[in-house]
């Protein structure tokens, strides 16, 4: 477990620095004609996929670099030590690298309290999202402002609310591979359906048989599994996180 320095950094100090990440990591998509978005060339084109990877592949390694010299200095702490709290074992990526890694270091070092890293680090993982209105009004022009306002309220809500529980993850388990694996199956996966028929995944039908509706079998099985994996997940979180490598430790559990 991490120790604090005797002079940790103000929280004042640790939010302003994790604005300057969200920054850093957001501000490069939109510097470059080649990873911005226009009416006619939509974010997911694979020459900007291409070209955003490339520039938010930096944005990690400077905000990184930023945040390990932060810690071996302000925290009067051995390179090893900072590279432990920041979570390198092995090595991570993308965005887990800036809103995990780096920022809840930096409120770790601050000496924030650990229920108050989880409910208040996600913010800026949600703010990161806002500008996908921006680039959600350049391609969707036709579509009405208050629909674009609340899809980006509902995009900031769940990925700050994803956020929680993956700082929380990250705390416990003190690696930032879990919570980036966690992060990849949840994009696969997408939100949950919680109301409805399930539907065939359009991608595996074949021919005719595609046109069928699914069974009302595979509906009811899918919402039990919905029902049971939102059991275990309440009964598992606690101990199916513990680990050797945790950053800090809660003060209570349950």
């Amino acid at each position: 477990m991490f120790t604090n320095p005797d002079e940790p950094l103000s929280v004042h100090t640790a939010a302003l620095l994790s604005v300057a990440l969200t920054l850093i990591f957001v501000a490069p998509i939109y510097l470059s004609r080649t990873t911005r978005p226009t009416p006619t060339l939509s974010r997911d084109a694979p020459s900007v996929i291409r070209a955003r990877l490339s520039a938010l592949s930096i944005s990690c390694i400077v905000g990184s670099l930023m945040v390990l010299w932060i810690i071996v200095e302000k925290g009067n702490t051995s390179l090893a030590a900072a590279l432990t709290l920041l979570g390198w074992w092995p090595a991570p990526v993308t965005e887990e690298i800036v809103f995990r890694s780096a920022i809840i270091s930096l409120h770790i070092l601050a000496n924030l309290s650990p229920d108050k890293i989880v409910l208040v680090t996600p913010l800026y993982f949600g703010i990161g999202h806002i500008h996908h209105f921006y680039e959600f009004r350049l391609t969707n022009p036709d579509t009405p402002l208050l629909v674009a306002l609340l899809g980006t309220l509902f995009h900031f809500t769940y990925a700050t609310l994803f956020g929680c529980f993956v700082t929380f993850v990250y705390l416990r388990t003190g690696s930032v591979v879990a919570v980036i694996l966690i992060h990849s199956f949840c994009n696969w996966c997408g939100l949950p359906r919680l109301w409805g028929h399930v539907e065939a995944d359009p991608r595996f039908q074949v021919g005719k048989e595609g046109d069928r509706p699914l069974h009302v079998g595979w509906t009811v099985g899918y919402y039990l599994l919905l029902l049971l994996g939102a059991m275990s997940f309440g009964q598992l979180l606690w101990p199916l996180t513990e680990s050797d490598h945790a950053l800090v430790s809660f003060s209570s559990q349950s």
